[in-house]
């Protein structure tokens, strides 16, 4: 070090003195050099518009399979190495890419699906930004091969070096990428395993697949075929153009078919069918029952206007629908398809356009809230008789034995039995057991010859030791014979009087009551076996029903009744605590809450709902406050009401160890059969189970 560079010595005082003012720290810390503003390199630009499009390979993936769709494709083959690392190939059998517009294709926005500010407003395709395969070029090395149908020949375009050249191809368009993030490696750094990779973007092609039944889908990972799903729906002939209530239930069967293919077929068994209109958003798909509910949302798909996307709006529609119908934190499956005005979304919201903006997000939440709820609101214990009607009937009548009654898939026949009374078995000797056999078969199994010789012996034999009453034989009583009903049941569920009996024209879906078991189930006897019902539940989730009908048929501003504290609970609010308290007042009034400022930092609450008196005011407030601040306010205050007639129906239900009359207990099952959402309560259990004669001759081995 120089003299001249040689730093000064500084006194200890002064040094002090200096280090106690601020300008001192702003003299030791050396102020960075400015650097002027100046235009990006382009292949910096592309590099950092990849890191919001490319996150992965699935993220080529979907870019690339939007691409083919948009080209009018009907089948799309993907071709992996590496989980997508080392190579991606995409190739479909779109309308191609002519060979002057290849080197265009690699441009930055540079598009063929919008032209003004109006197409982007309204835009129907999937991609649209024209910056996917540029940002991808510019961390891979990607080669573009397409031809027209038109034109002669192939052409083959390396992205990196722009050479064009003639190749060989049949109409179409296969797009190669290869060692994604080669000139990025620390986002190389960033992925995952092989098999993850590779199940994102499986993942991907699924979530194009459950929307497109149209076009055939296959996946290759290491040159073994992964998954592949063919079409299910043929193109629209021109009979189809001019029948279109044909032409939608052959799309219904197509979109069935791929859903169970993509989704396995349990989940088209156990889910149902959503098709509800309202205003300008129709909703259609499938929503799973809530047995079906699993304990990840890993199979919950919302598409608008064919494109997958995350909403909260439409997530909290549908989870709102399956409110009280399912159990605990269990997370519905479903695949809903929403169709409205392109005009009245806005996709370009997000990088990868997972996300949207509706125009109106009341309408559409309305619209998959009720869509859903139809759907799920009809009891499922009609589906036992379409069931049976779908079953062939045993040949009972190639056996001389009655046949079944319509409607029903089992109907055994009565035996020539008589009825017994089993009670303690008495001590008897060879000829009274030969005696009672004849008895109980009557004259079905035995000869003149034995009857006489039992004639015969009676006369003359007599027990020698009886400590007990014989079996007694009783004439033949009928299978089902209910006894007068000794009282009502609890007040929620009246008893009818009399119920008209079963026929084919009056079917009993859950059957007729056989017994109750120690006060808490109810078993009854129906076409397909055996059904268990939960009393409590079930009248429970009746109770409810009724409650709300009642509600909803009274005076749409009527409000719950509330109690006042003889202390008001205050507690410390935020800014926007206070103001929804403010805005929503009579929100809050109508759920039986007074919720009143009593500083600018502080709410107090006055009032709660009588029902909830003994809970937390303060928590109740928040819970309530929080609600109306994200939601709607008629969404807070039915899923509040819900939530209190909830509860007056569980005190008002018929409680466990109840002894019930037969005619009760048929009472109960079919207001069962005529009650919205009867197959759970209103806390998500189930009301009832079916066992079928299959499931109950498996249990004890019959037929091995």
């Amino acid at each position: 070090m120089t003299a001249d560079t040689a730093p000064a010595t500084l006194d200890p005082a002064d040094a002090t003195d200096d280090a106690l003012t601020p300008a001192a720290h702003s003299a030791d810390r050396a102020a960075p050099a400015r650097r002027p503003i100046q235009d990006l390199p382009d292949e910096l630009v592309s590099q950092i518009a990849a890191g919001e499009v490319v996150e992965r390979p699935a993220s080529v993936v979907r870019e690339l399979v939007d691409n083919a769709l948009d080209a009018g494709a009907t089948s799309i083959t993907v071709r992996l190495l590496a989980g997508g690392v080392r190579l991606i190939t995409v190739e479909d059998d779109g309308c191609g890419i002519p060979r002057e517009e290849l080197p265009i294709a690699l441009r930055r926005h540079a598009t063929s699906k919008i032209r003004n500010l109006h197409d982007l407003e309204s835009v129907a395709t999937m991609g649209f930004r024209g910056e996917a395969l540029a940002a991808i070029a510019s961390v891979s090395e990607m080669s573009v091969l397409s031809r027209p149908a038109q034109q002669e020949s192939a052409y083959l375009l390396d992205a990196r070096s722009g050479e064009l050249r003639p190749a060989a191809r049949n109409p179409g368009t296969t797009m190669e990428v290869k060692e994604l993030f080669f000139s990025t490696p620390a986002r190389r750094k960033f992925l995952k395993t092989d098999a993850t990779e590779l199940a994102h973007c499986v993942e991907a092609v699924r979530r194009h697949a459950l929307t497109r039944p149209a076009v055939g889908f296959a996946i290759w990972h290491e040159g073994k075929l992964v998954e592949q799903w063919r079409a299910t729906l043929p193109p629209r002939s021109d009979e189809d153009q001019h029948d279109e209530a044909a032409w939608q239930q052959l799309e219904q069967r197509a979109m069935d078919k791929r859903l169970a293919d993509v989704l396995g077929p349990d989940f088209l068994e156990q889910s149902i069918v959503v098709n509800y209109q309202a205003g300008h958003v129709q909703v259609r798909g499938r929503a799973g029952l809530p047995d079906a509910a699993r304990s990840r949302a890993d199979q919950q798909f919302c598409y608008v206007n064919g494109r997958f996307v995350r909403d909260k709006v439409l997530t909290h529609a549908a989870r709102a629908a399956y409110e009280d119908v399912l159990h605990g934190h269990r997370q519905p499956v479903y695949a809903l398809y929403i169709s409205l005005d392109p005009m009245r979304v806005d996709v370009n919201v997000h990088p990868t356009k997972i996300e949207v903006r509706f125009r109106d997000s009341r309408e559409v939440h309305q619209a998959v809230l009720h869509g859903v709820e139809n759907a799920l609101a009809a009891p499922r214990a009609q589906q036992l008789l379409d069931a049976a009607a779908a079953t062939p009937a045993p040949t009972a009548a190639a056996a001389g034995q009655p046949t079944a009654l319509p409607g029903q898939a089992y109907a055994p026949a009565p035996q020539a039995q008589t009825a017994m009374r089993f009670e303690a078995p008495p001590r008897v000797n060879g000829l009274q057991a030969l005696q009672q056999t004849a008895a109980l078969w009557g004259q079905a199994g035995g000869t003149a010859a034995a009857d006489n010789a039992l004639a015969g012996s009676t006369a003359t034999s007599t027990p020698t030791s009886i400590d007990a009453t014989p079996w007694q034989v009783q004439e033949a009583s009928p299978r089902w014979n209910p006894q007068p009903a000794a009282g009502a049941m609890a007040a929620g569920a009246p008893l009818v009087p009399t119920l008209p009996p079963e026929s084919a024209d009056n079917p009993w879906p859950l059957g007729r009551a056989v017994a109750q078991i120690h006060g808490v189930y109810i078993l009854a006897e129906n076409a397909q076996g055996m059904v268990i019902v939960d009393m409590h539940a079930a009248h429970e989730r009746i109770v409810y029903e009724r409650l709300k009908s009642q509600l909803d048929d009274g005076d749409a501003s009527s409000t719950i009744a509330s109690q006042p504290l003889l202390i008001p609970a205050t507690f410390s609010a935020t800014p926007e605590e206070v103001a929804t308290a403010e805005d929503h007042s009579e929100t809050l009034a109508q759920l039986g809450l007074e919720v009143v400022p009593f500083s600018p930092k502080t709410l107090a609450v006055r009032a709660t709902p009588t029902t909830l008196a003994q809970g937390n005011p303060v928590e109740l407030a928040r819970s309530v406050l929080a609600e109306l601040a994200q939601h709607d306010a008629s969404t807070v205050v039915q899923r509040a009401r819900n939530e209190i007639l909830g509860t007056m129906a569980c005190h008002g239900a018929v409680r466990a160890n109840r002894q019930l009359t037969i005619d009760e207990m048929n009472a109960l099952l079919r207001d069962m059969e005529h009650t919205e959402r009867s197959d759970q309560c209103n806390h998500g259990r189930p009301t009832w189970r079916q066992l079928s004669m299959k499931e109950l001759d498996a249990l004890f081995l019959r037929g091995r």
